[in-house]
């Protein structure tokens, strides 16, 4: 049987030279160097490992298989778009995003708790069996059999009316096609940001709207691809109770909803009306 050709190397480079990147560029958005990056490019970097099929599939917004069976240097460029905005395994998550858990002594799964001090690793080694068996893990009654949950804690005040120090249950999102509009995620994102409590909207155009329940914060748009994973809100755990709003957080949520509304109507196609008539 004939071996299946792969084209790893001649997609990265092909992929990179059309978002217009350097390999310093893209290395450093990779988190790798220049040269593990020149390595794969050049075609020396054979077996790609796990973790680079993620993150190049998540960098790119193209499926891992994609990647590697599919010589995206043929194809149109409309089609190449296709791929990106319209990629259901980019969206549902098909092999793509391999989430790593632990289980108890009968083989349930934790939940695990990621305090403050360990956010910043967060990010590196979520998919990581060694850092999570590193982190606080817990049980707790009456959660549904049918997901993954995971324990974050809140800082800052922009998820009021969920008290400031609260700690977050979360279930992971698989499929982010599935998400209404402004549901209450945990967003772990690859920027500075470790992770953020927003209302996500995702959109047509493949960005993500990111709203903050303080309506003092405005939103604000990402790419999918600058996200690293979605847990869905469950519930919190607080000492303090939620404080209603205040007449003055509701008036400058009508505002910042009438300044969207507004930018939204500016945003639209203008198509000017002519009409029979002398002047």
């Amino acid at each position: 049987m004939k071996a299946q050709e792969m084209f790893w190397s001649v997609n990265i480079k092909f992929l990179r030279l059309r978002q217009k990147l350097s390999q310093e560029a893209l290395a450093e958005k990779l988190g790798i160097t220049r040269v593990k990056l020149n390595a794969h490019e050049s075609g020396r970097t054979t077996n790609p490992t796990i973790d680079d099929l993620i993150n190049f599939s998540e960098l790119f917004r193209m499926s891992i298989d994609s990647l590697l069976k599919i010589d995206l240097s043929k194809l149109s460029e409309q089609k190449i778009k296709d791929l990106e905005l319209g990629s259901e395994l980019f969206m549902k998550g098909n092999n793509i995003r391999v989430l790593a858990v632990t289980v108890d002594k009968d083989e349930n799964e934790n939940v695990e708790y990621v305090p403050v001090k360990a956010k910043a690793g967060y990010r590196s080694g979520y998919n990581d069996p060694e850092f999570l068996a590193s982190l606080p893990k817990f049980n707790l009654p009456n959660l549904p059999k049918n997901g993954t949950f995971r324990m974050f804690p809140t800082i800052g005040d922009s998820m009021l009316p969920v008290p400031e120090g609260s700690d977050v249950i979360t279930r992971y999102v698989q499929d982010w096609t599935r998400l209404k509009a402004e549901t209450p995620c945990i967003v772990i994102l690859k920027g500075e940001q470790d992770f953020v409590f927003k209302q996500v909207t995702i959109k047509l155009d493949g960005t993500m709207l990111l709203q903050s329940f303080n309506k003092q914060y405005f939103a604000y748009t990402i790419p999918v691809s600058e996200v690293i994973e979605l847990w869905e809100y469950y519930s919190f755990h607080s000492k303090q109770l939620p404080e209603p709003q205040t007449d003055m957080q509701q008036l400058l949520k009508m505002l910042q909803e009438m300044q969207m509304e507004i930018k939204e109507l500016s945003e639209r196609p203008y198509k000017k009306k002519f009409t029979g008539g002398n002047n």
